[in-house]
């Protein structure tokens, strides 16, 4: 997942996955951004995934929490799913905001705190996933490790973790202010931290890898030999398992099926838009030949995956489901119940009232009792 937010034009876009707009990018003819109407919708649709991501993975947060007993998968999910809602809280509103602001004015703490945080929930989420693949892989080609499966899972969710912290963290050290004094334009930039362009282009290069091919390859990889092993078993007419064993079995491959899919969402979500960057880094030309628009399509459709997550998770878990369903109903009565409330109010009020004009005329003795 791209760290990627350009809310300038054109002449200032850039697509690395380090910075916003880099010191080649400052290195042009400067001209002053513009809030386009591409980037105003780009603004729009961003906060419409913002409530869609943080709604959809909030219910699948508390489901998960409400369970007693959490089985291993439910550990990685409620992982995934802090990660995609860090995605939602860091990413998204500061896309959004910077889009209109169009220049820096947070200070520079935030703008090396900020981009740091982008980039760290960004190889959260991913390397979440990649946890989840070799989780499946271990249950379906090793299903007698079952047993250490929750100590395993822990301990690579840890390394995934503080793994996003270490190769997130030269964002603390590239990003800095740099102020175009004839314009009184403050921008948030990697300007000056390379000194040739091979040098970002590495960097660059290297979080692309890290952060997208590598991933993907080891989830290709994990399901690859998942699928050869399943077609295997089918080919000798061996059936995965039978009575009581068979529920097993079938809850594995459901869960295998739901991963597949979250994968292939990431997978589809994200490659069109990395791969125009890896095109800018080599062709930086290319900003100006491709239409604006198809810039903030791509970064649009990466966010897009953050929102698919829970839907996958609620296509494949019933129970998450009847979690949903009941707290729609809790949400329906409360409503109801407030309305209720309201109009008992109303008619009490009413009532004062009109015993109000029934009151005594004058020279009548009015006791009230205390």
């Amino acid at each position: 997942m791209s760290v990627t937010l350009y809310p300038t034009n054109h002449t200032q876009r850039t697509l690395s996955p380090s910075s916003d707009r880099s010191a080649t990018g400052l290195a042009e003819p400067w001209l002053e951004p513009a809030f386009t109407a591409a980037a105003r919708i780009r603004v729009v649709v961003t906060c419409c995934f913002f409530l869609a991501s943080a709604s959809s993975n909030t219910a699948v947060l508390i489901s998960i929490l409400r369970k007693r007993r959490k089985s291993h998968i439910r550990v990685l999910i409620l992982s995934l799913t802090v990660a995609d809602l860090l995605v939602t809280a860091l990413v998204m509103p500061l896309d959004a905001v910077w889009n209109v602001t169009l220049q820096w004015y947070a200070g520079a703490l935030l703008c090396k705190l900020l981009n740091f945080s982008k980039l760290f929930s960004m190889y959260a989420a991913a390397l979440v996933l990649v946890v989840i693949s070799l989780d499946r892989h271990s249950a379906i080609l090793y299903p007698f490790s079952f047993t250490g499966a929750s100590r395993r899972n822990r301990v690579m969710l840890c390394v995934a973790w503080v793994l996003s912290i270490l190769l997130a963290s030269p964002q603390l050290f590239l990003f800095r202010l740099h102020t175009i004094q004839s314009a009184n334009f403050t921008q948030c930039v990697t300007h000056g931290s390379f000194k040739e362009r091979w040098q970002e282009t590495t960097y660059n290069l290297f979080t692309f890898f890290s952060l997208f091919v590598t991933p993907l390859s080891v989830m290709v990889v994990c399901y690859a030999r998942i699928l050869w092993e399943i077609s295997r078993q089918m080919k000798d007419k061996k059936e995965l398992a039978r009575s009581k064993s068979d529920h097993i079995s079938k809850a594995r491959l459901k869960t295998l099926k739901m991963t597949v899919v979250i994968v292939a969402s990431f997978m589809l979500c994200w490659a069109p838009y990395y791969l125009l960057g890896l095109w800018y880094w080599f062709h930086p030309e290319m900003i100006h030949e491709t239409p604006e628009y198809i810039h903030h399509s791509l970064f649009l459709c990466g966010l897009l995956h953050t929102c698919s997550d829970p839907v996958i998770y609620g296509l494949y878990t019933p129970s998450f489901r009847e979690d949903l369903r009941t707290g729609l109903r809790r949400v329906s009565s409360a409503l109801t119940g407030c309305k209720k409330a309201q109009k008992e109010l109303s008619g009490s009020e009413l009532n004062i009232k009109d015993g109000a004009t029934d009151m005594p005329s004058s020279g009548s003795t009015v006791q009230t009792v205390f």
